[in-house]
């Protein structure tokens, strides 16, 4: 019968390289998938404040840069934190950034924001916000900069009244409509796309 010997201290250095031989694959494994897809968000041209976005190199599904991109994006939900920038907001602005980024000519974007539900609050102005909820209204200078980019912003008109919204109290240049209802029919009888997300 032949006996095995056992070194506990080879046992223990086999076992601290192998840990660390790990280590070292995963780290590598992390730095390789970083480089090839975790490059930096980037903002701009449209909007330089809002909609940071990834670049995505040699898509297989490519951009016609000829066509025009027109959206209307379906914004019924906010944070229920009252200092929380609405993200669904900022969709806009990602949407324009992205296209631009990808070389479609900013003549052929069009976007559209139909806002209601508890997304409506967003649209108050600093005094009307701060009155309700004791803070500013954290969507201003988003709101300001999608306008600015001669994005649409149109308020559902059922919702404002539900929740007793003045149009003094909303923000200069949104728009008040019927409802959010006709505002997405009549949107996409114009052939904007409706997104939903």
């Amino acid at each position: 019968m032949k006996i095995i010997r056992y070194y506990p201290q080879y046992t223990q250095r086999f076992i601290y390289f192998t840990m660390k031989s790990i280590q070292n694959s995963l780290i590598l494994s992390i730095i390789l998938v970083n480089l090839s897809f975790g490059q930096e968000k980037a903002t701009g041209p449209v909007i330089q404040e809002f909609g940071a976005v990834y670049s995505v190199e040699n898509p297989d599904f490519e951009v016609d840069l000829t066509q025009e991109f027109k959206a209307v994006f379906d914004v019924g939900t906010s944070p229920k934190e009252h200092s929380k920038i609405n993200p669904y907001l900022e969709t806009g602005a990602r949407f324009l950034n992205m296209h631009a980024q990808a070389g479609v000519p900013e003549k052929q974007l069009k976007a559209a924001l139909v806002i209601h539900g508890s997304a409506t609050k967003d649209i108050l102005t600093d005094i009307a916000y701060e009155e309700r909820y004791g803070t500013k209204n954290p969507n201003l200078a988003l709101i300001n900069a999608l306008l600015a980019a001669d994005v649409q912003l149109i308020l559902c008109g059922q919702s404002a009244n539900s929740r007793k919204i003045k149009e003094t109290e909303m923000i200069k240049g949104v728009q008040l409509s019927l409802s959010a209802m006709t505002a997405l029919v009549l949107l996409q009888n114009e052939d904007y796309r409706l997104i939903k997300f």
